[in-house]
């Protein structure tokens, strides 16, 4: 009995408390309703002496290194082939050639052309044809002159300037040292009839005087005509003659070089 008593009067205690307003006491914010234990993330971090975990980074996605590229070799460069020396005849080179004119020192003088072809090719040291066989050489006579005497030498003397092959024309400077020249007398000339009749004339005076009568004279003209004609054979010109196609040899006064001219 006495317990049912206690809670007969807690519970009606328990009611008069609950109508006095105690009921808006037990009514709870919902800050109020919050589990205060738990505090917020903000003070749970100043808390902490770690800080919180950051996830983890990736590390960076490296590339594959390019290769370097390599130098491409060169092609070796070549140095300038040297260039070929041009054919050229030495100063003293000798060439034959062959007259294509008669030249006569009773008919010719100095200063007079002159023309020959090449006998044959003409090559350098290196064995390179310079002048073909055929070759014309054109110049002018330097010196002539007959033997003044039978026993005598007449002169004759060439010179060259230029040579023509191929359709140009090109200078040379040579002189001929051999000729294939002969001496051939004038024969009785007006000249040797002068001679011949003046000692005719001296002969027969002389035999007039002498003999006194025709008889000595004409003794006297034969004797002068013989003497006269005696002086008109030594004394006669012999004629120095380069034939046609006689042998001429020149040599080079000077280097030849394939220089064209004006023909």
């Amino acid at each position: 009995m006495y317990s049912t008593a206690r809670v007969s009067l807690t519970l009606g205690l328990a009611a008069a408390f609950w109508a006095c307003g105690g009921g808006e006491s037990a009514r709870e914010t919902p800050e109020q309703g919050r589990d205060l234990s738990l505090a917020p993330a903000e003070s749970v971090a100043q808390l902490s002496d770690q800080p919180a975990a950051q996830p983890a980074a990736r590390p960076p996605v490296t590339q594959p290194a390019q290769p370097r590229p390599q130098p491409q070799p060169q092609p070796r460069t070549q140095p300038p082939a040297p260039r070929p020396t041009p054919p050229m005849l030495a100063e003293g080179t000798s060439i034959e050639l062959f007259a294509s004119d008669s030249l006569n020192s009773r008919k010719n003088k100095k200063g007079d052309a002159v023309m020959a072809t090449s006998a044959s090719a003409v090559s350098d040291s290196r064995g390179r044809e310079v002048i073909p066989a055929g070759a014309v050489f054109l110049g002018t006579i330097s010196d002539i002159a007959p033997a003044e005497s039978p026993g005598g030498q007449g002169r004759m003397a060439l010179t060259f300037n230029r040579v023509q092959f191929g359709g140009k024309t090109y200078s040379v400077q040579a002189a001929a040292d051999t000729l294939g020249t002969v001496m051939k007398g004038r024969g009785v000339t007006a000249g040797d009839a002068a001679k011949v009749g003046a000692g005719a004339v001296v002969g027969a005076v002389a035999g007039r005087l002498i003999g006194g009568n025709k008889t000595g004279t004409a003794v006297g003209a034969a004797a002068g005509a013989a003497a006269g004609a005696g002086v008109a054979a030594a004394t006669r010109d012999i004629d120095i003659i380069l034939p046609a196609g006689a042998l001429i040899r020149i040599v080079l006064t000077a280097p030849f070089t394939l220089e064209e001219i004006a023909g």
